[in-house]
């Protein structure tokens, strides 16, 4: 699948016209229908003037290829990370009225168990034992102060987590430093979980994580990993058009022998 051609198809193209001769020369070319530039992007050619001009190291540093398709990724993960803060952000305020109104959803419980348990018994569940009924009974007692704390502590976990989100759709740098901090932080706790009970949401909450963790390591090469910065900055350069263009000039310019 060509990115480039598909963002372009997407967005429209982005032209540019060098003044340095031999480099312009390889990125326009004259047409019956009139003047043509290459798009940085995806590399046809583009009838029209260009959308800019200037000396080529001042030339627009466009995504293509690969970096697209990363791109792409990140902001997977970042609509991930929206949805999962909103559900905590949600659950919190879930947390803070409960709080508020315990005393009348309590009653309520209490009046419908004994409704329920007709009906458990038909499915085999011993509602008198249960630990689920227990859990929700223990949770009654707890003192507001506990409750208020509990819903401060989601809070905060959805607004890290909305945090990444937006770190990672715009695609900033700091925001993926965030995202592997912060997500490393959340993996010793979701491992300690599946040490208790295995289910496919915690399984699948962990891969997702230490996958987006060992990728954003790898390939944005961070705390120097690969490089770090500046390599990940050569090979984004050497990847642009201008780049390479630059390259074959030096290159057919070089003496034989």
């Amino acid at each position: 699948m060509d990115w480039s051609l598909l963002t372009c198809a997407r967005k429209g193209h982005i032209t540019y016209a060098p003044d340095e001769a031999a480099l312009r020369d390889r990125l326009h070319v004259e047409t019956p229908a009139g003047e043509a530039w290459r798009c940085l992007r995806c590399g046809t050619y583009v009838h029209g003037e260009p959308h800019g001009g200037g000396p080529a190291d001042r030339a627009p540093l466009v995504m293509r290829g690969r970096e697209l398709r990363d791109a792409l990724v990140m902001r997977f993960f970042a609509l991930e990370r929206v949805i999962r803060g909103l559900v905590i952000a949600a659950a919190a305020y879930g947390v803070w009225r409960f709080s508020a109104h315990r005393g009348s959803i309590e009653k309520v419980f209490e009046k419908e168990i004994p409704l329920l348990k007709p009906i458990a018994r038909q499915v085999g569940w011993d509602l008198d034992n249960s630990h689920v009924v227990e859990s929700i009974r223990h949770v009654f007692v707890l003192k507001s102060s506990t409750l208020t704390w509990f819903a401060l502590g989601l809070l905060a976990y959805g607004l890290v987590e909305l945090i990444e989100a937006v770190g990672l759709w715009l695609l900033k740098r700091w925001g993926e430093y965030f995202a592997v901090v912060a997500t490393s932080c959340g993996l010793p706790f979701e491992i300690y979980e599946l040490t208790e009970r295995i289910t496919a949401v915690r399984a699948g909450a962990l891969v997702i994580n230490a996958g987006l963790v060992v990728y954003l390591l790898v390939s944005k090469r961070l705390f120097g990993i690969r490089g770090g910065k500046e390599a990940y900055e050569a090979r984004r350069r050497g990847e642009s058009l201008i780049e390479v263009e630059q390259a074959a000039v030096t290159s057919h310019a070089e003496p034989a022998g």
